[in-house]
């Protein structure tokens, strides 16, 4: 058995930042990350649409606003630190409809709230910026950002290791057990020891809490993204990033057009329930997984609350034309042969057993264990106030 003070479930990028803040605090402690894939920044993190939020449509007070804002500026300041390549497009988010024209108005309004620059663009304005895009009017957020978070993630692992933290890949952790000094945490390989557990696991996180016996009411449904890609010349298409304006009632912000930092534009996401948490092709499926949630009441709850939703996202995945609709939206001008396939993302959503879906960061804790049972979007943005915040919770708690 190996002893460490504190050991990380998860090398995605919110369990790298953890880790990197941890021996920031604390130099000198022993820690290790532990991610089952065989490689990090194997799933959420390398499945997104790589954009550094501005946090404006977050409600004011919540964890989300409070990290996306902090995160937006530290992770930016982060790849000037490192020489991690990013871009500040800005984002124009396009009202095509007299009720989103309202929103964008709600929008404007909790923009000036949490001190965001914007401008409100009316539909000439609009023309004139993006000739390609079209809407009633839009409003545009200069300090939205992409950036690669793969190489955000590589970054923060090789910090750690530099301060002498572990991070072994291929790790998938089979057994948690806290006792009253430490944590025994069991891999395939090793035992490890440790005087705190944080459990950063996403698409596992419900799993990883099970196994460690603590109680919790929600579960994570998967959630598939399918994206495309715009071909290559058409890779000046848009200069900014297009969204459309979100419906306050769904987690999800909408399929949107994201110039990237490679130079391409991807066209996605869309929101279907996923068949598999780790499956990225299309119609994977894992039995394990879709037992698990059928049996959970709060899928059907949440079912039965977003039916048509539901069913106009199934007939997008279904029919690249039904997809294309949803782009032409505010890009008319897009044609079926403009959608080339892109790699998907799956996202871990937490629902309670009524059906209500977690939006804001979500944790359950012991004395010597943190699990984080919800890091919804913009926690690849938060990453980095976010591991602040967990490493401060697990420093308090190991010397207590």
């Amino acid at each position: 058995m190996e002893h460490v003070d504190y050991c990380i479930i998860g090398g995605g990028i919110v369990g790298l930042a953890t880790a990197y803040q941890l021996l920031r605090r604390e130099p000198g402690a022993s820690l290790v990350v532990l991610e089952a894939a065989e490689q990090l920044a194997a799933h959420q993190t390398g499945h997104n649409s790589g954009v550094i939020h501005s946090g404006i449509y977050y409600a004011p007070g919540s964890l989300k606003a409070r990290f996306s804002k902090a995160g937006a500026r530290q992770t930016k300041e982060f790849c000037r630190d490192h020489g991690i390549p990013y871009r500040e497009p800005g984002k124009l988010l396009v009202a095509t409809t007299p009720l989103e024209v309202q929103r964008l108005a709600q929008l404007a309004e909790r923009a000036t709230v949490h001190g965001l620059g914007f401008e409100r663009l009316d539909r000439q304005e609009l023309l004139r910026r993006e000739p390609n895009v079209t809407g009633r009017g839009a409003l545009f957020i200069p300090s939205t950002g992409i950036v690669d978070y793969r190489a955000v993630a590589r970054k923060l692992a090789q910090l750690v290791a530099a301060a002498g933290g572990t991070v072994v890949t291929g790790s998938r952790v089979t057994s948690i057990a806290e006792q009253p000094g430490h944590v025994a945490v069991g891999t395939a390989a090793e035992t490890y020891a440790c005087r705190q557990l944080v459990a950063c696991a996403g698409l596992q996180s419900d799993r990883l809490a099970g196994m460690a016996g603590v109680d919790i009411d929600v579960q994570i449904i998967p959630f598939r993204g399918e994206y495309f890609e715009l071909p290559a010349e058409k890779s000046g298409y848009v200069r900014h990033l297009i969204y459309p304006v979100p419906d306050p009632a769904l987690p999800f912000l909408g399929v949107h057009l994201t110039p990237t930092v490679q130079g391409t534009i991807t066209v996605g996401p869309n929101a279907v329930l996923g068949l598999s948490r780790e499956g990225y092709p299309k119609f994977s499926v894992n039995v394990r997984d879709v037992a698990r949630y059928v049996r959970f009441p709060g899928l059907w709850h949440m079912a039965r609350a977003n039916a048509w939703t539901a069913v106009r996202e199934v007939r997008n995945s279904l029919f690249k034309g039904s997809y294309l609709q949803e782009c032409r939206k505010y890009a008319p001008g897009l044609a079926k042969a403009d959608l080339l396939p892109f790699e998907a993302g799956i996202r871990a959503q937490a629902v309670r057993r009524d059906g209500t879906l977690i939006h804001d960061f979500l944790l359950a804790q012991t004395d010597r264990m943190i699990h984080v049972l919800n890091a919804p979007s913009p926690a690849a943005t938060a990453a980095l106030p976010i591991g602040e915040h967990l490493a401060s919770k697990a420093a308090l708690r190991r010397s207590a």
